[in-house]
């Protein structure tokens, strides 16, 4: 059997507020009421970070991401002084990405200049659409000139690393309104584009209450197509389902997610997924959702909102569901590297999903340098066994993803 080997790992901080809850939105978010209590939600993530420490003992943290909510309505202040709790309890990577969520709406002259300040790196604006009755339907607090106001102060504040968030297939949109959307995103020259289509998940007002003129599959899967040349021809490398960036420029942060990566989940309704070499085991956990909740339980195992071992039957479709969404697709040792499953765990589906035009190699490689094949009684990086088949999803994989990860399910 392969050894699980910790991939590297990020700290995900969940800061739950917004102005007002969207009606397509499904996150764990929360609309502010009155003054929000900064200080002592800030003391509540420190706690459950102490919490969750043992967990990761040793490791290096490669990226920080600050998602909600809207992270924005937080005054650098409250980011400063996390960061530096942070800092003090866990090995941060020199130049690691720091990512912090902005909604354009909350902008304020001088606050980025703040953010830069306490070490965040990288801004993602949650704009989705530069239509102004589009902003309304979607419910946002936000119009497009301020959406471009705010980019434009993150950059004169230094940011050179900016995220803007786009949506399409949006009620009454055409494919002509898809594509101005891009091209004021392109006026504004950010380094990464995420770009995906709305969809009614439950538990949403949207799903209760489906707006009117919606754009069918068909006419969503011609924007998706357009949009995608249009990206490509400015720039843009499409490296997963809905991430488009300039060279050098990919999220490190969603990366590793996709990737099978590790990730401490801090704050109210956070989600974290950790890998031990020594139990040979996935951990995933998640704490406690409402905001109140969580702050009156932080740092104690009443936080701690449920959690659970992995099994070997569910593995191959967990990392399959991630890597599946990346055009550089996986490789047979990453993968037993990440679950600690043989390869012939997989065999079955693959081969599925060869047969069906899915996924195709992408190159193969021998047995890579500094591996001691005494070790495992092998006999040399000649043996198949040790071979690095690399294999990636093909333009039909990709148009049918959730057909593709469900091969790996198994019964």
């Amino acid at each position: 059997m392969p050894a699980l080997i910790p991939p590297p790992l990020s700290l995900y901080v969940h800061l739950p507020w917004c102005v007002r809850k969207c009606p397509y939105c499904d996150f764990n978010s929360h609309q502010a009421k009155g003054a929000l209590p900064f200080d002592d939600y800030v003391d509540a993530l420190v706690r459950d970070l102490d919490q969750d420490l043992p967990l990761v003992w040793g490791r290096v943290v490669h990226s920080v991401f600050f998602g909600g909510g809207t992270p924005s309505l937080f005054p650098a202040e409250a980011i400063d002084r996390f960061l530096q709790q942070a800092s003090a309890r866990l090995r941060l990577a020199p130049n690691a990405e720091i990512t912090l969520e902005t909604n354009p709406g909350t902008a304020e002259h001088g606050r980025f200049d703040g953010y830069r300040a306490a070490g965040v790196n990288r801004l993602s604006f949650g704009i989705q659409t530069f239509d102004d009755d589009a902003l309304k339907r979607l419910g946002r607090i936000h119009d497009s000139s301020e959406a471009e106001r705010a980019v434009k102060m993150a950059q004169d504040a230094g940011y050179d690393n900016v995220n803007i968030d786009l949506m399409y297939a949006l009620p009454g949109q055409t494919l002509a309104g898809a594509e101005h959307d891009l091209q004021r995103a392109f006026a504004l020259q950010p380094a990464h584009v995420s770009h995906y289509q709305l969809t009614l998940e439950p538990n949403t007002v949207f799903f209760a209450r489906p707006p009117q003129g919606i754009p069918d599959q068909d006419s969503a899967w011609d924007m998706q197509e357009h949009c995608q040349a249009l990206l490509a021809d400015a720039g843009f490398a499409q490296y997963e389902v809905s991430a488009y960036a300039r060279p050098g420029r990919q999220s490190a942060h969603n990366l590793n997610y996709w990737r099978f990566g590790d990730y401490l989940g801090i704050g109210a309704g956070a989600h974290g997924k950790i890998s031990s070499g020594a139990e040979q085991q996935v951990l995933r956990r998640w704490k406690h959702k409402h905001p109140q909740t969580f702050m009156d339980t932080a740092g104690t195992a009443a936080s701690i909102g449920g959690e659970e071992i992995i099994s070997a039957e569910r593995l191959p479709f967990e990392y399959m569901l991630n890597l599946l969404r990346l055009h550089e697709g996986f490789s047979l040792r990453d993968f037993e590297s990440r679950t600690g499953l043989p390869r012939g765990a997989i065999d079955a589906p693959l081969q599925q999903a060869l047969a069906r035009g899915w996924l195709e190699p992408a190159a193969e490689a021998q047995g890579s340098e500094g591996h001691d094949c005494s070790d495992h009684g092998c006999s040399g990086h000649g043996d198949p066994a040790h071979a690095d088949v690399l294999l990636r999803p093909t333009d039909l994989g990709r148009r049918f993803t959730n057909d593709v990860v469900e091969l790996f399910l198994g019964e």
